[in-house]
């Protein structure tokens, strides 16, 4: 077979790659047929081909200075702008991010994942900021606003199947129950903190069985939230105080961690069948 044909051929494997046409161990087989040392492999940065800035269009490029220097002067002039407005610029900002997100995911998975992480990052932080510069000062108003960026990340990470921000999405849900069973629990007893937070670790494994049939990403996210919440009564220790000795904290952490690694040895076959 000639260069050229071994070369078309290699591009639309990185297409399959890209399109999730095909499974990656499938793309590395066909790469490791067609690839030699002599073929030449399509120069990228960021899921972005030099062809593709070489031969751009001066319109995307004003267009790119043109946001670049309408964000700059937004972010320059926030203060000045009215609580409506900052909100509307905020958030418009954030849903432009995770629009451009889910357009590029195909071709171009990694500027996805960096867009996603710039608009989570910017819904939380200034969400925090603005909060901050109103001076509101209730607790409940900080974990709610916490809560409502973990469904966000949590619904994008569904939507766009990226597991680290259901990863995200979910400690911070789980974060938030913990924070109200602090405030809800006065000085809590190895029971009442067990009896909190174990029927919790069993629903959401019991979710990752349900979820492993359609969306083996999200059974593995499930199934690793659920393990870690299964040791949550435990940490709670190191955060409010308890009407339990360290002794008993030590005895039910040994006790649990030996029948997690039990289980899962023994249903092996199983979990595995979830996560791959």
């Amino acid at each position: 077979m000639d260069a050229e044909k071994r070369k078309v051929i290699v591009r639309e494997i990185h297409h399959w790659r890209r399109s999730k046409l095909l499974p990656e161990h499938y793309c590395d087989f066909l790469m490791n047929l067609y690839v030699d040392e002599s073929t030449p492999k399509p120069a990228s940065l960021m899921g972005v081909s030099a062809s593709s800035v070489a031969n751009s269009n001066w319109k995307i490029w004003l267009t790119i200075i043109a946001v670049i220097a309408a964000l700059a002067l937004s972010a320059l002039n926030f203060n000045s702008f009215g609580l409506p407005m900052q909100i509307g610029i905020s958030t418009l900002f954030v849903i432009i991010c995770y629009g451009f997100a889910y357009r590029h995911y195909q071709k171009a998975p990694v500027i996805s994942y960096l867009l996603c992480g710039v608009s989570s990052i910017a819904l939380l932080f200034v969400g925090l900021y603005l909060l901050d510069l109103y001076a509101v000062s209730s607790a409940n108003v900080y974990v709610g606003y916490l809560a409502f960026c973990s469904s966000v990340w949590l619904f994008n990470g569904l939507v766009g199947r990226m597991a680290i921000f259901q990863i995200c999405g979910w400690l911070g849900l789980v974060g938030t129950y913990g924070w109200l069973l602090l405030h809800k629990l006065d000085s809590p007893g190895w029971f009442s903190l067990e009896i909190s937070w174990i029927p919790v670790s069993i629903v959401l494994i019991w979710m990752a069985w349900l979820a492993h049939h359609t969306n083996k990403q999200a059974a593995s996210v499930l199934l690793l939230v659920g393990s870690i919440v299964w040791f949550a009564p435990e940490a709670m220790t190191f955060l409010t105080d308890v009407d339990m000795s360290s002794r008993l904290i030590q005895l039910s952490f040994t006790g649990k961690l030996v029948s997690a690694g039990v289980a899962l040895f023994l249903l092996r076959k199983k979990w595995v069948e979830w996560v791959m």
